[in-house]
């Protein structure tokens, strides 16, 4: 196709070259036998389009364009991207959309550059959105709001069943996470009103019906050291595959399930630590961290005060223990 600015490029001859570009570069994206672009072939399809753009009316194509642009996004979407997107669950899904967003956005960067003349004039006179912009929306408002509440449910399942000690792809989960901050385009809502809530949510839950058969079947040592331990890979997990803002948020609400298990049950953990010889030793060890001020302390010191000298001390015990025992869930520092 001659780019000659002489001759007049009538829309369907022009926009049939520029789509055989387009069908090339899905070819290569999807991994068909396709060769790579030449930078001939790069500088040939700008031109046309520079020149369709540039043209005196009634052969100015800029604005039919900017419509077959983002059609053709909406073609690749529903017949390239949805279909295995929707034949697929769990982790299958996942990795399906890994793939579809990674390569959806190879795809956004390439068209974004041939049609970016339309940027330069197009997009900045009618105050509309970049050609690299209106790609990536697309993809959210065609895909990921299809999707979201399945790829949320599925991540959230990855995650309670590495809780429960199963070995997970913490890769995949990254990725997929990375997506949902991603798909924001600089904003963290998506991430946080998505997923983010849902998840810290879901751990509460977990967190709660674990610490409340824990509580009851293990000694006050056994619990602490599970509690321990399951702040220890939550912040592990934290670090991993989790948005860095999301640490203090998951962490924060996992101590908060495990003390109002122990504030709830805090008769039967006074009953524990008189049988525990253990307690007193233990006891000691984890006031040596400094953990915060106990907020069962207040409430035990205002029951019924017994006036024998011997009771009375084995009631400060019993408030020195379960202060000591609290302060686990008070102060983050495990």
């Amino acid at each position: 196709m001659t780019c000659d600015r002489r001759n007049i490029i009538q829309f369907d001859e022009g926009w049939n070259f520029v789509q055989k570009a387009i069908t090339k570069l899905k070819n290569i994206i999807e991994g068909l036998p396709e060769p790579q672009f030449t930078t001939e072939e790069k500088m040939m399809i700008y031109a046309t389009i520079y020149n369709m753009c540039t043209q005196k009316p009634p052969y100015d194509h800029t604005a039919r364009l900017h419509e077959k642009y983002q059609e053709s996004y909406v073609e690749y979407i529903f017949t390239t991207v949805l279909p295995p997107l929707n034949e697929k669950n769990g982790e299958l899904m996942l990795r399906e959309l890994v793939i579809r967003w990674s390569n959806h956005k190879i795809m956004v960067d390439c068209l974004s550059k041939f049609f970016h003349y339309l940027d330069r004039y197009y997009v900045v006179r009618l105050y509309i959105s970049p050609c690299k912009e209106v790609g990536l929306l697309t993809f959210r408002d065609l895909v990921y709001d299809r999707i979201k509440g399945k790829v949320r449910d599925a991540v959230i399942s990855l995650i309670n069943r590495e809780r429960e000690g199963e070995q997970i792809d913490r890769v995949l989960l990254k990725n997929v996470l990375d997506f949902f901050v991603e798909i924001g385009m600089g904003k963290m809502d998506y991430y946080e009103n998505d997923f983010e809530e849902a998840m810290i949510n879901d751990a509460a839950a977990y967190y709660s019906r674990k610490a409340s058969i824990w509580v009851l079947d293990s000694s006050c040592y056994n619990y602490m050291l599970k509690a321990h331990e399951c702040f220890r890979q939550e912040k592990d997990r934290a670090s991993c595959y989790l948005h860095p803002s999301t640490e203090t948020k998951l962490l924060e609400k996992v101590q908060q399930e495990f003390s109002s298990v122990v504030s709830g049950h805090s008769a039967q953990l006074l009953e524990k630590m008189h049988l525990e010889d253990s307690c007193d030793d233990m006891v000691d060890d984890f006031v040596k961290l400094e953990w915060g001020i106990c907020k069962y302390k207040k409430n035990l010191r205002t029951k019924k005060k017994n006036s024998v000298g011997g009771a009375k001390k084995i009631k400060t015990r019993e408030i020195s223990h379960l202060t000591h025992f609290s302060l686990l869930f008070r102060g983050g520092r495990f």
